[in-house]
């Protein structure tokens, strides 16, 4: 009878405990940096939304709203069939990704040569802005500025006699303003609101006789001072208290340089809040720089002029500035949806980059129109942009109001 024997090699299966133990040491290594990985962005987007103060354009906020619609479809077409036809289209195609790899790391757009040198010379890389809050999907395209060229205006500052065109009158049969600068009536209860315009001369082309370049849309006499002082009226109306500054800088400032319009502004601002001192609310109104397509809505048949509201990247506080434009924006979107394009925070390497907001909290720079549109279009607006001001101004001094005990019988 044979015997079968066995025998237990020790030496493997210490081998094969060891390599499983190394594969669960490594398990266990991914799985809990993966953990802490999540960890650490939960704790750092507390942390950034809660207590730090960085620029807004830095903003996982900013990040988030800058995403297209186009880009969740797309997603979705990824598992959905037949749900993208145009590859060329496609986020994901071959051609796009590699075009976002590429200006991701190099910060060059393939597509705009421009690029090659747009971060080295002033001026030409002037779509460095970032979207803190979508307004809405009509005519999306970023806040552009662009000054207006030195020889002219000094040219003007010298014959002032260079815009021809009187100032129009008011829209819907309204009275013109009337009551000298600083002095609103009586009835309308304390100053609360400053109304200024820091690029004061930004005119519109159909307001100029002879004017067809943008470049030019400068003017000395009708110019973006109109539509601060027709929400300056409109407020009055709502019984808001309102300070417009009707000051033409380069026509009065000695040696006036377009850089320092800000300086030059923030003087304006501290004399307002010393003659008034219930002053609260601060309105620095512009225009844009775009084109016509990029700055009209239609609403029953009207054109409207568009508006932005900026926000300074390089402001410490800027989040105050931008939660009260925000209750602006969304109060004027919750009646005339598409009229507000959204707020606009802007880096501070972009020109200004503060534009006095450090100023107050409750201080925003507003674009109303570009170049192309009329000041009819800017009235229209500004109507409905004193409406909202009004609800989130009014609302506020409710939130603020004594609370009144109850009269014991």
């Amino acid at each position: 009878m044979k015997w079968t024997s066995a025998t237990l090699n020790l030496s493997h299966v210490r081998k094969t405990f060891q390599s499983a133990s190394s594969v669960g040491k490594t398990f266990f290594i991914l799985s809990f940096g993966t953990l802490a990985l999540f960890v650490l962005i939960g704790v750092g987007g507390f942390l950034q939304n809660r207590v730090m103060t960085t620029s807004p354009v830095s903003s996982m906020k900013s990040l988030a709203a800058s995403v297209t619609n186009q880009f969740f479809i797309d997603m979705l077409g990824m598992e959905v069939p037949h749900l993208h036809n145009d590859q060329k289209k496609f986020t994901f195609s071959q051609h796009n990704v590699f075009h976002f790899a590429f200006q991701f790391m190099t910060d060059i757009n393939p597509s705009d040569p421009k690029s090659l040198v747009a971060s080295e010379v002033p001026g030409m890389d002037a779509n460095r802005t970032t979207v803190l809050v979508k307004g809405s999907e009509t005519n999306p395209s970023d806040p552009i500025d662009y000054p207006p060229n030195s020889q002219d205006l000094e040219a003007e500052a010298k014959n002032p006699g260079l815009s021809p065109s009187p100032e129009p009158s008011p829209v819907g049969g309204a009275a013109p303003i009337t009551n000298p600068t600083g002095q609103p009536p009586r009835t309308a209860g304390e100053n609360i609101a400053f109304i200024y315009q820091t690029h004061s001369n930004e005119s519109f082309l159909p307001e100029l006789k002879g004017v067809t370049n943008p470049d030019n849309a400068y003017s000395d006499k009708v110019n973006i001072i109109s539509v601060g002082q027709r929400l300056a009226q409109n407020l009055e109306k709502d019984g808001i208290g309102a300070v417009h500054s009707k000051t033409v800088y380069p026509s009065t400032v000695k040696n006036f340089e377009y850089p320092y319009s800000y300086k030059y502004s923030l003087k304006t601002l501290q004399e307002a809040a010393v003659a008034h001192p219930d002053l609260q609310y601060y309105f620095d109104i512009h225009r844009d720089s775009a084109a016509r397509n990029k700055t009209t809505v239609t609403f029953d048949g009207k054109d409207y002029a568009q508006v932005y509201f900026i926000i300074g990247g390089k402001n410490p506080n800027w989040k105050k500035n931008e939660e009260f434009a925000s209750k602006i924006h969304q109060a004027l979107e919750a009646k005339h949806p598409g009229i507000s394009k959204g707020i606009h925070a802007k880096e501070a390497s972009e020109g200004n980059g503060l534009y006095n907001q450090n100023f107050s909290p409750n201080n925003i720079l507003i674009e109303v129109g570009g170049p192309y549109n009329s000041l009819e279009e800017c009235y229209r607006t500004t109507d409905w942009l004193a409406d909202a001001i009004s609800e989130v101004i009014l609302n506020a001094k409710k939130v603020d109001a004594p609370v009144v005990a109850p009269k014991q019988s």
